[in-house]
């Protein structure tokens, strides 16, 4: 049986099934007793059935710590490498922000202005376009529908972000502009092309300019056709023995290390000016998660111990137990850090 027709059926009953285990399963792991290091809870998450973890830490004035767990690629048997690049999902929303947050200081935007101000085609086709603002957009209280959630998404994504749009596009509104918070994929597309209006050019190369130059990353790529797959770390499916990394649902694709030193200047005031820094802290947050089939991501930084910590896994299903463990775990490690650092 294919990959997509196993996901497909897995989609459908693997709800009800996992939820009989999964209140257990969660209260076991978070009652487990809490090792004395970072890398013995790393070794542990293999009893929860991932694949493979990898987890970055880093402290100031400390050398980064690195872990990694589990597989790389299950198939070939390769260790999991802590250098491994990863699909960070949603937590590639943390840069497309910052790039509103400079284009905003530097006046070539205005959170205020509205989605039909700069994108006139779509007055009529997006409700509400006409009153919908940048600053909206930015924190999810559009009420614009979210398009990985069209019928089928998950099983043939879309070729481009035009073909993603039209999922939505003459679809009814959520709710009322700026009425409530809910999270959607549609805002940061709309976004992404808004950068690539304003600057004349795409927006992977503006913020390779604006981020990962100053910052010295080299290890953060746009899509799956700028890599060596070999350095991509495999996605899993629970189900599905096939490795699912080559599909591409347009996920940013980064080392821990890059997303820990992005993470740390992000915090740190090292990335943005002092206005860009006050326009980004009224608009987003400073903390993100990222999930897509085959890869879970967690970014945070615990400003009390001032300290980075991402945590990378390849392994997910969509009934939300591999989520709960991994979340699980996550925190578990920034207690280990907190009893390790914490005066």
């Amino acid at each position: 049986m294919k990959t997509k027709q196993l996901l497909r059926i897995l989609l459908l009953v693997g709800t009800p099934v996992s939820l009989y285990f999964v209140p257990w399963t969660l209260l076991f792991a978070w009652l487990a007793p809490l090792p004395d290091t970072v890398g013995e809870e790393v070794q542990a998450a293999l009893k929860h059935d991932f694949d493979g973890i990898l987890v970055y830490v880093d402290r100031k004035g400390a050398e980064p710590e690195f872990y990694a767990a589990g597989w790389h690629n299950r198939e070939k048997k390769v260790p999991a490498r802590p250098d491994a690049l990863f699909k960070i999902a949603s937590i590639g929303k943390l840069y497309d922000a910052v790039l509103i947050a400079k284009l905003v200081a530097a006046e070539r935007l205005s959170l205020d202005n509205t989605l039909a101000d700069y994108f006139p085609e779509l007055a009529g086709r997006i409700e509400h376009a006409e009153r919908i603002t940048i600053r909206m957009l930015v924190q999810h209280r559009t009420g614009i529908p979210n398009f990985t959630d069209t019928p089928d998404f998950w099983i043939n994504p879309p070729a481009s972000s035009e073909e993603a749009l039209a999922r939505v596009l003459d679809k009814p509104a959520d709710f009322e502009p700026g009425a409530a918070y809910a999270y959607s994929n549609t805002n940061y597309l709309l976004l992404s092309q808004l950068i690539e209006r304003q600057v004349g050019y795409g927006k992977f190369q503006y913020m390779q300019e604006q981020i990962f130059l100053p910052l010295g990353l080299e290890n953060t790529f746009g899509s799956l056709k700028e890599i060596n797959l070999e350095n991509l770390m495999s996605g899993y499916y629970v189900g599905v023995e096939e490795d699912i990394k080559t599909t591409d649902y347009g996920s940013m694709i980064a080392s821990a290390g890059d997303v820990g030193t992005f993470l740390r200047a992000l915090n740190d005031g090292s990335l943005l000016t002092e206005k860009e820094q006050e326009v980004y802290s009224s608009i987003y947050v400073y903390e993100h998660t990222g999930l897509i089939p085959g890869y879970q991501s967690f970014a945070r930084y615990y400003k009390d111990i001032d300290t980075v910590v991402i945590q990378l896994v390849n392994t997910t299903n969509f009934d939300g137990y591999t989520w709960g463990l991994s979340e699980i775990t996550f925190n578990r490690i920034g207690k280990i850090l907190r009893k390790r650092y914490g005066t």
